[in-house]
């Protein structure tokens, strides 16, 4: 049953729209957290802290993190996964492109493939410069208001993240009113519904993710 749903079109579909709603709602819940760097760093780094204690005492010190991290990573995998041979199979089936573009694909549809490949990479940087400290010189364990504050303060690392914000405010767009009719939710009446609640989504979390950049690199957060 599972590798009858895994080999079929539907069933990669479904699994794109689940696991896309899944990400989806970590964004929702990310943005919220890294607003609280408008607090100040006491409630910033008080944030962070708590990702790390919270399901104490049942669980262990950064368990819950964990278990998180491996709920998204196996999200992120699937997701990647079935949209790569989705469009494997779009391909085959269509070997030759069309003469003209279809009028009614918007530019966040034509963009989807490369904005997860962009989506992709960005994540892999975010980690290496904010969770990890890899890429990132100064980097500070246990300070995470000061290192975001060192990473907004670099030109590359205010573009880097930018664009990947950019990038995912599309795929929410297009993504989330796809998902809906996939799993059956859209139709003709709440078509117009979807649409906006779509386009509101995107926004919100375009402008809540940018909006720390633009705080550190206008002096607003310092």
């Amino acid at each position: 049953m599972t590798r009858t749903l895994w080999d079929s079109t539907v069933g990669k579909k479904t699994i794109m729209a689940v696991t896309g709603l899944v990400m989806l709602g970590y964004l929702v819940a990310h943005m919220v957290g890294n607003l609280k760097i408008f607090f100040g760093p006491g409630e910033f780094d008080g944030y962070a802290h708590w990702l790390r204690t919270m399901g104490e005492p049942v669980l262990h010190y950064e368990w819950a993190l964990w278990i998180v991290r491996v709920g998204l990573v196996a999200a992120v995998v699937l997701h990647g996964v079935s949209a790569y041979q989705l469009s494997r199979r779009d391909i085959r089936a269509r070997p030759a492109k069309y003469v003209h573009k279809r009028a009614r694909s918007s530019y966040a549809t034509r963009t989807m493939r490369w904005g997860g490949i962009i989506l992709a990479l960005f994540i892999v940087w975010h980690i290496l410069d904010l969770t990890t400290g890899t890429v990132h010189t100064g980097f500070e364990a246990g300070h995470p208001y000061q290192n975001v504050i060192d990473t907004f303060s670099t030109w590359y690392g205010n573009v880097i993240y930018i664009v990947a914000v950019l990038a995912m405010g599309l795929h929410v767009q297009h993504g989330f009113w796809s998902a809906a009719q996939t799993l059956g939710v859209g139709n003709a009446t709440r078509d117009r519904i979807l649409k906006t609640l779509a386009n509101l989504l995107a926004a919100a979390l375009t402008v809540g993710f940018i909006s720390v950049p633009v705080a550190v690199m206008t002096g607003v957060v310092s």
